[in-house]
């Protein structure tokens, strides 16, 4: 007896659980069992036990997809211990072993996350990242309505500074486990090449996207169909298993 595999939407930076709200129904009108965690960003190995938990509460295959820094969170070895059957990467960071956000975020230029575009906030045990709301719409989401892009930049979640310069230690589950990617041509927070080289390391099938950083709201129709695909493929693999 095989099941529907649940879809679990990770958000990343300076958004919360919200930036899923136009692809989440058009996977629920396909009948796909959809969760999306509000993660703490509080460090890489504070949201991948954070994460851990939460997946420990499912029964039966999971379908994970990480948009920004919820690619890094959706990567770690300690999640292999899920059954995992499918990862999409939406604009999406997919490191290595070693490798932080950071890194991969400054290999390549195009990023406009430059000190001008972002400004801290000490918290109870450490600093906040916050991008100023003159340019949220440069360096994040440049093709949504004004209106849209100014609720962002005020409703925005941070991230813990020392979060985007984590790594991990150990084989990336993207190793383990087929990927798809949606690379976002027009992005000015992660660098398209970035997005490319990591996608090609993986192997990852990929659909390239004229489209901001923001993709799952300003491209929530490619992006619920891309996680559509591997989501029949996690249930294809389901069902040829002995």
């Amino acid at each position: 007896m095989t099941c529907s595999p649940t879809i679990v939407l990770v958000h990343g930076a300076l958004s919360d659980a919200s930036v899923w709200a136009e692809v989440a129904p058009r996977l629920l009108r396909q009948s796909a069992i959809v969760l999306a965690p509000a993660m703490p960003l509080r460090g890489l190995e504070t949201d991948v036990a954070y994460l851990s938990a939460f997946l420990d509460t499912i029964e039966g295959p999971l379908v994970l997809v990480g948009h920004s820094y919820g690619g890094t969170v959706i990567s770690h070895p300690a999640l292999a211990k899920a059954d995992v059957k499918a990862l999409v990467y939406i604009a999406a960071f997919a490191p290595e072993s070693g490798e932080s956000c950071v890194a991969l975020n400054t290999r390549w230029p195009g990023s406009k996350l430059g000190d001008e575009a972002v400004l801290t906030r000490p918290h109870p045990g450490g600093n906040d990242l916050y991008l100023r709301p003159e340019h949220f719409a440069e360096v994040y989401a440049d093709d949504l309505p004004a209106a849209k892009v100014e609720l962002l930049a005020l409703t925005q979640r941070p991230i813990d500074v020392a979060a985007l310069g984590g790594s991990f230690e150990g084989e990336p589950l993207w190793r383990r486990v087929p990927s798809w990617m949606l690379i976002s041509t027009k992005d000015a927070s992660l660098p398209v090449e970035a997005q490319r080289f990591m996608a090609q390391r993986a192997q990852a099938t990929t659909l390239e996207v004229v489209c901001s950083h923001a993709a799952p709201l300003s491209q929530p129709a490619e992006t619920a169909n891309w996680i559509l695909l591997a989501v029949a493929h996690a249930a294809d693999v389901d069902q040829r298993a002995p």
